[in-house]
């Protein structure tokens, strides 16, 4: 089954409400074995076509996940990445800044983890947490250091949009394709997540009081989504707000997504020089000198 996930794609200059993009949609998989099925047949797509990917080294992919908690960042990743060579593929989390990166400009210190050529960067948050919980907990600036000028200047956030997407199309303009996904989690089913980890003791630590402080900027978060997304989906970069109350389906649609990212890129294994070639063919020659030796 196609699963056609450009309905779920945020169109450029294009003011996004949350309200009209679904949290759930029926599911692309009609029981628990079609979906393992179906998932099975993706992952094996994508280990592929992640070697074909490395072998060329022509491009780099950046997938950046963002989401309210327990909306499956950690589990979505787990499970569409599960096939693919941890040799071409780097995840990186990021927390709450450090003092030694708090003292450069808000791009910095995602810029070192960027993905090379042939690889799959993936963000478990990322540079975005700097319009989003920075936006909701605006106090956060205070530690930046940042000119009063930048502060003042009434066009704060827009000049960050700004700043992001530049570098976005500057990193594609080199090879690199960005692709964001913010997984939508409605607020009743985040409340539910979080009581099945306190029902379940090996998901305890993984809940704190912090987090059910965090639930009183619901509608703050949601603003500041529907203004991240609306002003840095682009065309070459885009957003995909993919409904995460059902974990299942929003797995298959983000791998559906990577998959159509690689499969545009037209990649090839590399095309052998006359040369090389004659090179190999030496090589088979000693080898099969060895073997005759060896009797």
């Amino acid at each position: 089954m196609k699963i056609d996930v450009d309905q779920f794609r945020g169109l450029p200059d294009t003011i996004v409400n949350l309200d009209d993009w679904p949290t759930d949609v029926a599911p692309w998989y009609t029981s628990k074995q079609e979906y393992q099925s179906m998932l099975t047949e993706q992952i094996g797509e994508l280990s592929a076509l992640q070697e074909l990917h490395y072998a060329a080294s022509k491009y780099a992919i950046l997938l950046v996940f963002q989401a309210m908690d327990a909306a499956g960042k950690d589990s979505t990743i787990r499970h569409v990445m599960s096939g693919v060579n941890p040799q071409g593929c780097q995840v990186y989390s990021f927390k709450h800044p450090s003092e030694s990166e708090l003292e450069h400009d808000f791009l910095w210190r995602t810029s070192r983890d960027l993905p090379e050529r042939g690889h799959i960067g993936i963000f478990n948050r990322s540079y975005y947490e700097e319009v989003l919980i920075v936006r909701v907990h605006p106090e956060m600036l205070a530690n930046q250091g940042l000119p009063d000028e930048a502060l003042s200047s009434g066009q704060f956030w827009q000049e960050r949009y700004r700043s992001i997407v530049d570098n976005e199309a500057h990193l594609h303009r080199n090879g690199t394709r960005v692709i964001k996904f913010f997984l939508h989690l409605s607020e009743e089913e985040q409340r539910k997540r979080f009581l099945r980890r306190i029902d379940n003791a090996d998901k305890n630590w993984k809940l704190s009081m912090a987090d059910i402080e965090e639930r009183r900027y619901w509608k703050q978060y949601m603003h500041a989504y529907e203004a991240c997304l609306s002003a840095t989906s682009t065309e070459t970069s885009p957003w995909y707000a993919i409904p995460a109350d059902d974990k299942e389906n929003a797995r298959l649609m983000v791998a559906s997504v990577v998959l159509q990212t690689l499969r545009t890129l037209k990649l090839e294994y590399p095309k052998l020089s006359p040369e090389r070639q004659v090179q190999l063919q030496q090589i088979r020659m000693l080898l099969e000198q060895q073997a005759s030796k060896a009797k």
